[in-house]
């Protein structure tokens, strides 16, 4: 049975609060008090063991003396994301760094966001990294992994959102500032790889774009920090 790694304490207990991941077992070396307690609260065996077996599992992870047996990370699909109501979504282009794919999760679902999108190839997916990088917020994030970016684009203007590029540098100086835009309505934000920003075709299949506007000497943000402001923004507006 195919199953995966969830270690470090917050990402363990929101493994187990999310209810949205199959749990097999918790092994926990520090005897912490949340992590059993949500274990017990869904009636999962915590196993109490050696320090030495937690980094034999983690191999060399920061994992706080915790770790759980867990099953397949559950993507959702993308009308999940677009069926709820006034829906803030983030679009990732090619980001292959776990810990910035994490971050944006972290990020998306402190911002409220409804969910993120991923493609499923050449890009970053939901790993025990990931998970560790986003503080276990990948438990709670609705995230839908997508052949086809363009066409999931399409999907979304189909279900009434504006789907912005965001972009930074030379790129951005037609691009309109992000305070002001209308964000209060269904909004997608496309974020590209650092390396190669958005690829043309995604970026033919936005709206419009937008920009942060930068007054230091270096022109763009990274992607995680970028998805905060821009997120954060529209939930200003949203009250």
């Amino acid at each position: 049975m195919k199953g995966d790694l969830v270690y470090g304490l917050r990402p363990v207990v929101e493994a187990l609060r999310s209810k949205r991941r199959e749990v097999r077992e918790v092994l926990d070396s520090v005897g912490d008090k949340e992590v059993a307690a949500e274990a017990a609260a869904r009636g999962i065996p915590v196993k109490r063991t050696s320090r030495d077996r937690i980094e034999e599992l983690a191999t060399g992870a920061v994992h706080q003396g915790v770790v759980a047996r867990v099953g397949p990370y559950p993507y959702s699909g993308l009308q999940e994301i677009l069926a709820l109501p006034n829906p803030l979504v983030v679009v990732l282009d090619g980001v292959t760094d776990p810990r910035n794919l994490g971050a944006v999760l972290r990020a998306a679902d402190g911002a409220g966001a409804s969910g993120v999108v991923i493609p499923k190839d050449r890009a970053a997916g939901v790993t025990p990294v990931v998970v560790k990088a986003s503080a276990g917020a990948s438990e709670h994030m609705l995230t839908a992994r997508e052949t086809n970016l363009r066409r999931a684009l399409e999907k979304m203007k189909e279900a009434g959102a504006w789907i912005y590029a965001a972009e930074g540098g030379a790129a951005g100086a037609g691009a309109t500032a992000y305070t002001d835009l209308d964000l209060s309505g269904p909004v997608a934000f496309v974020l590209g790889s650092e390396g190669q920003g958005i690829r043309r075709l995604v970026r033919e299949g936005c709206d419009g774009a937008v920009s942060i506007p930068m007054s230091g000497a270096v022109s763009s943000l990274n992607v995680s920090v970028a998805s905060a402001v821009l997120l954060f923004e529209a939930r200003r507006q949203r009250g």
